[in-house]
């Protein structure tokens, strides 16, 4: 079993994950909702689909992109670095950017280490890289 996540302006299948996989990353994109500070665009449609709004998951997208870069913790990175990949693809997949990946990077004072991991250069490489990892394993179809 699969289900789909589609793209509400063009119809396009962004993804087609196990069904199991796919509620996972609906769930974790729920939660992160409160770290982004905004909507995620994604709407689950009870019958093996999910409505994805494109233009605000690419916001909601770009503004956990921003948490990551800006954050020097190692754990919170660590955390959203496991979701980032997959959603990036989705964004990607839409036509859209993720602008975050292009704009200078301030350090944020709210996930903060001592064990200093602000390294905005290297993040945007590991991201780019893991996103094409990701993308490889994710059908369509």
């Amino acid at each position: 079993m699969s289900q789909y996540f589609d793209d509400v302006t063009t119809g396009q299948t962004l993804w087609n994950p196990a069904t199991r996989v796919a509620q996972l990353f609906f769930r974790m994109t729920g939660a992160l909702e409160p770290v982004a500070a905004r909507p995620c665009g994604i709407v689950d449609l009870e019958i093996d689909e999910y409505a994805v709004d494109p233009e605000v998951f690419a916001a909601f997208v770009d503004a956990l992109v921003a948490e990551y870069l800006a954050s020097n913790h190692p754990i919170f990175k660590s955390m959203l670095g496991g979701y980032l990949p997959q959603a990036m693809v989705m964004v990607e997949r839409s036509g859209r950017a993720v602008t975050a990946l292009t704009v200078p990077v301030g350090r944020s004072n709210r996930a903060v280490s001592l064990n200093d991991a602000f390294n905005p250069p290297d993040d945007r490489r590991d991201l780019a890289q893991r996103t094409a990892e990701a993308a490889r394993s994710m059908p369509t179809g």
